[in-house]
């Protein structure tokens, strides 16, 4: 399975995934997207939607893509997306609404990445969310 591998602090590009979760809130929703790994060179992609139910949050799956794990190694490496992490974007001064977002990966055989940030985000985090939306629009499993 591609999503095993050998890893290093030093490493430049992601060579295999295992999970990449990115959480992200509003004023009226929360969501988040999912990306595992699974066997044959194929990753699933889930959008969750999460609700409030009996004092827990609850992940409602809205819809979900396959797609192979070289296309989601692209968009990773595309985005440099271990560059984002340690990243902590502090919410503007003066803004009163906007997107909050968490992302927790597990790359390379182990290396984690964690971001975060109020309406203020890593270098091509729109990048990523759009591509997370065409893989998410193309696909017929709701």
């Amino acid at each position: 399975m591609k999503g095993i591998g050998i890893f290093s602090h030093s490493t430049k590009e992601i060579s295999s995934f295992e999970i990449v979760t990115l959480h992200t809130s509003g004023m009226r929703y929360i969501t988040d997207h999912e990306i595992v790994a699974k066997g044959d060179d194929k990753a699933e992609v889930t959008r969750y939607s999460i609700r409030f139910s009996d004092g827990k949050d609850i992940r409602i799956p809205e819809k979900q893509a396959v797609t192979g794990m070289d296309d989601v190694l692209k968009i990773l490496n595309d985005c440099r997306m271990l560059s984002w992490d340690g990243f902590f974007g502090k919410h503007p001064k003066n803004v009163r609404d906007g997107e909050m977002f968490r992302l927790d990966a597990s790359v390379n055989g182990g290396r984690t990445i964690h971001a975060s940030g109020s309406e203020n985000f890593p270098k091509d985090y729109r990048k990523f969310k759009d591509w997370l939306y065409e893989i998410l629009s193309g696909s017929d499993k709701n």
